[in-house]
């Protein structure tokens, strides 16, 4: 064997003892991402049906993301909407009592009209409930109409100026979710064989009761017919927004379970088995460490030793 044999043989010798060594690096690395992040895949081209799933899977969440978005806008805007509502209840209640205290022959005709007074300020509370607007600025009960519904002409009545749709949300997939109520669902009722809404059955109430009329106690006691049928109508709408905001705790709940079962097959699928792979990697690394020292101990050994 000539001396430049023995020498590209030793080369060829180092050469694939780098290369195994590096091949063994290189899986103890990948090996030690996988432990440490949790994740099998490094990239796509790991495994690409897996990769495929993962992206859709990935897709599915951020459009449940937004969907969450918008269920908890419309949860907060129905809780706004049926705040508001509450204080209308009350202020109708209030008028409702009133109406009761004027309705008797012997109420004082100063007091009816001190009574008036009070039916007119609860009709500016409840025109300003009307116009609320929720945490966003947008008007609880206006629907897709921006800026307050109601506002006032010259002569003081109040006039409905929202839309008729109240607009939708998407919550999850193919579900959709009217995202509150207008205007004129709480507050328009019939009395008398006659339309009329909440703002102007209290301010006709008022001015009945400061002598408009000929008899205001008869005046009193039939308007409270009217009150019942305008808390009737607001009770309907509350009860509207209590099955809305149910149906979408429902939704809430089976858009978790899907998010549940969406997180545990992309575990499945990308994540990584951490007991396999500690396993793995010790061995690799005892293979590492057994060539490391293997090549150091041949590297050192010389034909002359022989000689």
């Amino acid at each position: 064997m000539t001396f430049d044999a023995v020498t590209n043989s030793t080369a060829a010798f180092f050469r694939r003892s780098q290369v195994q060594m590096d091949a063994l690096r290189a899986e103890a690395e990948a090996l030690q991402l996988q432990v440490s992040t949790g994740e099998r895949l490094e990239r796509s081209s790991d495994d690409p049906v897996a990769s495929a799933r993962l992206r859709s899977l990935a897709r599915a969440d951020r459009l449940a993301s937004v969907e969450a978005n918008n269920s908890a806008r419309a949860k907060e805007e129905i809780t706004g909407a049926a705040t508001r509502m509450e204080d209308i209840a009350n202020a109708l209640i209030r008028a409702r009592e009133l109406a009761v205290q004027a309705a008797s022959d012997s109420t004082a005709q100063d007091t009816r009209v001190a009574i008036a007074d009070e039916l007119e300020a609860l009709r500016q509370t409840i025109f300003a409930s009307l116009n609320a607007a929720g945490s966003t600025g947008r008007a609880l009960f206006g629907g897709e109409v921006s800026g307050p519904p109601y506002a006032l002409d010259p002569a003081g009545n109040a006039l409905y100026t929202g839309g008729t749709d109240p607009g939708v949300l998407a919550i999850a997939e193919g579900v959709e979710v009217e995202r509150g109520i207008t205007g004129p669902s709480v507050t328009e009722f019939s009395f008398g064989g006659n339309a009329t809404d909440t703002l102007a059955f209290l301010r006709t109430i008022a001015n009945g009761l400061r002598g408009v009329v000929s008899d205001p106690a008869q005046f009193a006691r039939d308007s409270i017919a009217g009150f019942d049928a305008a808390l009737d109508t607001l009770n309907r709408g509350q009860t509207v927004l209590g099955v809305r905001f149910a149906w979408i705790d429902t939704v809430d709940q089976a858009q978790q379970l899907r998010a549940e079962a969406r997180a545990q097959e992309g575990g499945d699928i990308g994540g990584t088995d951490l007991a396999s792979a500690i396993t793995q990697l010790q061995q690799t690394l005892t293979v590492l460490e057994a060539s490391q020292a293997s090549f150091v101990r041949l590297a050192s050994l010389s034909l002359f030793d022989q000689i």
